[in-house]
């Protein structure tokens, strides 16, 4: 079967991203030893026996609770600093009283990457480390089956109200005798998401039909999303905050009885990074404060001294006490004593004995040797101690022998109950390595039949026959499939843990299985006709003399040290300055070519360049493996000299000269605007000297420029049709900017009321849908009716307008810049570089790619998940719509990349003079160069699971190289689509 070079790759990626989505699943796994929630409810322990016989300890239940009413105040993307410090003294004035001198206790609590929302209410209710795949299904959270204190509090009869964000509904369905949910991802919403809330408050709090009161506030988080930390919007929000604990704490002192005090939990599920965003492990992500406000609580008389540490696991067990509960099986927290401390000694050591049974049990359930774990053997050491210690209570001996003994005893609980938890933080879940294996097998057979395909894809017809036939049928198939189902079932029959892969149907784990086979008899076959290829002489002297020039060289040794680059976590934090120095480099090359071209080849001698320019004829005529598509010898230095000054006259010679450097310049500009990575993230950059409420003027009349570059740049191969679309939609795009406070119009009072924006944003949208709808249009004619290549070069220069139109929108307005540069640099080295220079279609692809990947950070993105922009996503939505929301976001954050991509195919289509196999070329190479990175960071990840910084700097990476394969896949079947010459016409 004979398949063209884009059908090929297309068909490779799409088989690689399967095998991604399996490696994936099998790193990312769903959290293991999930205890039933009917195994959760069994006896407690009782205290350790005393030594002796006849003494029997009488305590073998729950201790019944501490207080009588709970209010959990969760306020999202709380900081550490919101409260401890300058913020807090300035804006929350009754906390920061309360804190200093009130009946409070206030740590700092440290969460767990990855810091967004549903993975940190897990944590929370649970005790346990929830897994980084979380961050996937935190748009769409299912109900939680795990144990946790919300279920136990239900079951044990306590009443729970809840109000705020949904997820909490989601999470726990039918778990509170009432509820109001707000949706937590419309993020231009400040203020009627948490009036949402408070408008409950004053009714709830005269009633006493309830035992549990969980408020969730969400307009923090959203004011950081929007606008920042520093945004003159935090401290309102803030005294906001401030007042409504100061309600809640007056109201729970007012209605206190003598028998049991009320408590006040203020508490945030994550913080927010120096952009507003959250999902990384930075300092100013994962610091939370907690606090705990009760009148059981010594006041005290000077201000504390700086908050300790927690873990923010440590909230499940502390509550469980707290509410009289048992503590959650799957809880990996400690108990934090502070809270406790004010109990007689008998009631502390029943409390962390109760804490420690629970965390040696887990342990036992998941590790074999777990005898001789540390944390285990302290806990068995101070278990021994606690029941000499009840003998003698149990005597009557109220010595101070007695209470110093017990401290003894409490100190050795606290240290067997830090050194537990932390062997159950490494071991809380487990990697599912058959699917992992599966999936490296299936992404690294891809990458190999991609590499021995090169020669014959990049051929003057971009075709070649693919032998399905023979591998399917031949006996070595059979027997790998025979095989891989042998290993298939040893595997899954002797597995202890459960495993995905496993989990498939055998129809599916079959189909697989002869997917591997089918890819590997592909391989050895293409490997046997290499090596049959290599023992044969060559058919032409002149064409297997081809030298590489700078570029190649460039290209090869880029691509393997970008490669190696993964395998170090301090590269991956700054990639930007890897992809930063490659594009620099290749623009310093390019300059030296453009010399040459223009200074030193052209004085050659004119018969010798014409000799050059028939040896190289005769390469065209003969070769079918060599990347030519554009007349005579296109990538090599000498054939150049034939030709250049011919296109390269005049003043734009030296245009041409200077477009290296200003491009070098552009670049420069750009990383000035928005500083990224980790080392050098908190310094500030343009980019939030603009965004600063005191340069709103400055940033209106950059937005407003930009948009007029971008109609500039953009409009002239437009229609005329396209072209007043395109103004009115940029129009559209500052309106909308305007309507939600970002910038200003001339005329516009600072009063003005900042508003959604919805109804300019999808005036917008009706605009970038009729530009896209006009290219279709002329795509399909151009495929279906006529095959006219002017008519589908129109329709797909329309369609790249309409998505810069949408780039325009969903990008921030100090951000437009950098589209504005993506435009000017791709107008630049196509007028003057790549048509001039006469690059072939494989290496104007790489370029297009590096350039892709550089404006990726160019954008302000980084390696980490707190980077994303997930405002973009509901730009014009008044709701949550998962599907739109999702696809703008992705655009909106992979915008770079896939912007260049679109021109790479436009460009090659529109090029009259290239080889009609451009395309093709195009697509195959693009496949290629995302194929290797992930390929061989998928087998770096493997090897290196139990790195100390596998899930804050490694995982989020994986996701981003998994979701970029999928982004890939998607816009090689467009290049497919286009790729309309079935059968390319050769010249003989």
């Amino acid at each position: 079967m004979r398949l063209r070079s884009g059908v090929f790759a297309s068909s490779c990626l799409l088989v690689q991203a399967l095998g991604v989505a399996l490696f994936l699943r099998g790193f990312f796994p769903v959290p293991v030893r999930s205890v039933p929630r009917r195994e959760a409810r069994a006896a407690p322990p009782a205290e350790p026996a005393p030594p002796g016989p006849g003494m029997i300890s009488n305590w073998t239940k729950i201790p019944p609770p501490l207080f009588k009413k709970v209010v959990i105040v969760l306020i999202d993307a709380l900081r550490d600093d919101f409260v401890f410090g300058p913020k807090g003294k300035q804006f929350m004035p009754y906390t920061t009283q309360v804190v200093e001198k009130g009946t409070s206790y206030s740590f700092i609590a440290e969460a767990k990457p990855p810091t967004v929302t549903m993975p940190r209410i897990k944590a929370l209710m649970t005790g346990s480390i929830p897994g980084f795949i979380d961050v996937v299904v935190n748009l769409n959270s299912p109900a939680l089956l795990d144990d946790n204190l919300i279920w136990q509090a239900k079951t044990a009869g306590k009443r729970i109200i809840f109000y705020g964000d949904d997820t909490w509904v989601k999470l726990f369905p039918k778990h509170f005798v009432e509820y109001d949910g707000t949706t937590s991802f419309f993020v231009s919403d400040f203020t009627e998401v948490d009036d949402n809330v408070t408008r409950h408050l004053d009714r709830v709090l005269k009633r006493e039909d309830w035992d549990l009161l969980i408020l969730h506030y969400l307009g923090l988080d959203h004011i950081g999303h929007m606008t920042g930390p520093n945004s003159p919007l935090v401290g309102p929000k803030l005294r906001e905050m401030d007042n409504i604990l100061k309600k809640i704490h007056i109201s729970l002192i007012s209605k206190e009885e003598a028998s049991l005090p009320n408590l006040l939990v203020v508490c945030g599920d994550h913080g927010m990074s120096e952009t507003g965003s959250h999902g990384g492990s930075s300092e100013e992500e994962v610091h939370t404060p907690l606090l705990f406000i009760s009148s059981a609580f010594g006041k005290r008389s000077a201000p504390p001294a700086q908050p300790e540490h927690v873990q923010q696991t440590d909230l499940a067990s502390t509550l469980a006490i707290g509410l009289g509960l048992p503590i959650s099986r799957n809880s990996v927290g400690n108990l934090i004593l502070p809270v406790v401390g004010g109990r007689t000694m008998r009631e502390q050591l029943r409390f962390v004995h109760l804490n420690g049974f629970q965390l040696s049990r887990l342990l036992q359930e998941n590790t074999p040797a777990y005898e001789k774990d540390p944390g285990y053997e302290h806990f068995k050491i101070a278990e021994k101690s606690h029941g000499n210690w009840i003998k003698l209570y149990l005597e009557g001996n109220n010595s101070e022998i007695l209470l110093n003994l017990g401290k003894k005893v409490l100190k050795q609980y606290l240290e067997a109950l830090k050194t537990l938890s932390s062997s159950l933080s490494r071991q809380v879940a487990q990697y599912d390595m058959y699917s992992m294996m599966v999936g490296t097998v299936i992404i690294m057979e891809v990458l190999i039949l991609l590499l021995l395909s090169v020669p014959k894809a990049l051929s003057k017809r971009a075709e070649f026959e693919v032998p399905l036939s023979p591998p399917l049928f031949s006996l070595l198939f059979y027997l790998m499939c025979l095989m891989l189902c042998a290993v298939h079932v040893i595997v899954c029959t002797s597995a202890e843990s459960l495993c995905y892969f496993c989990s498939m149907s055998w129809l599916t784990a079959v189909g697989v299985m002869m997917l591997i086979s089918a890819l590997m008899c592909g391989i050895l076959s293409a490997v046997a006709e290499v090596l049959e290829n290599y023992r044969l002489p060559p058919k032409n002297p002149v064409a297997s003399s081809y030298s590489w020039s700078e570029i190649d060289v460039l290209i090869l040794a880029g691509t393997i040290g970008h490669v190696l680059s993964l395998g170090a976590s301090s590269f991956i934090e700054e990639e930007h300055q890897t992809w930063y120095f490659l594009i620099n480099t290749l623009c310093l090359v390019l300059c030296q070519e453009l010399c040459r071209n223009n200074f030193l080849l052209k004085e050659c001698d004119p018969q010798h360049s014409s000799s050059v320019k028939q040896n190289f004829d005769s390469i065209e005529e003969s070769s079918e493996c060599k990347n030519i598509d554009i007349p005579a010898a296109s990538n090599s230095k000498l054939g150049k000299a034939t030709s250049s000054s011919e296109f390269i006259k005049g003043s734009d010679k030296w245009i041409s000269l200077a477009t290296p450097w200003i491009i070098l310049i552009c670049c420069r500009l750009l990383r000035s605007l928005n500083q990224t990575g980790v080392q050098w993230a908190h310094r500030p950059d343009f980019g939030h000297w603009l965004t600063s409420s005191e340069h709103k003027s400055e940033l209106s009349f950059l937005a407003a420029v930009s948009l007029l570059m971008i109609f500039f740049l953009v409009q002239r191969r437009c229609s005329l049709v396209s072209k007043i679309a395109m103004a009115l939609g940029l129009l559209g795009v500052y309106s909308y900017r305007a309507a939600i406070g970002n910038v200003t119009f001339p005329w516009q009072h600072d009063g003005k009321d900042i508003s959604k924006g919805i109804t300019e944003a999808r005036f917008v949208y009706v605009f970038v849908l009729g530009i896209v709808f006009t290219g279709t249009k002329d795509l399909l004619k151009s495929q279906v009716i006529s095959a006219d290549s002017n008519t589908k070069s129109t329709g797909l220069w329309e369609v790249y307008s309409g998505l810069v139109l949408l780039a325009a929108l969903l990008f921030r307005p100090h951000n437009l810049p950098v589209l504005v540069f993506c435009l000017l640099i791709q107008t630049m080295m196509t007028k003057y570089i790549w048509i001039p220079l006469k690059f072939d279609a494989a290496q104007i692809t790489i370029m297009h790619y590096w350039f892709g990947q550089a404006f990726f950070y160019f954008q302000g993105n980084s390696n980490g998940i707190a980077t994303v922009d997930i405002s973009a996503g509901f730009v014009g939505l008044d709701s949550y719509v998962e599907i739109p929301a999702i696809f703008l976001t992705a655009f909106a954050t992979y915008a770079g990349p896939f912007l260049w991509a679109i021109h790479l195919l436009c460009y090659l289509s529109s090029e009259v003079r290239r080889n009609s196999a451009a395309v093709g070329h195009g697509c195959f190479c693009y496949a290629l160069m995302r194929s290797i990175p992930v390929a061989i960071y998928v087998v770096l990840v493997t090897g290196l699971r139990y790195h100390l910084f596998i899930w804050s700097v490694f995982s989020p990476k994986l996701l981003y190289e998994g979701v970029h394969v999928f982004i890939t896949a998607a816009v090689c079947l467009f290049f497919t689509a286009m790729d309309q010459n079935h059968s390319y016409k050769v010249q003989d």
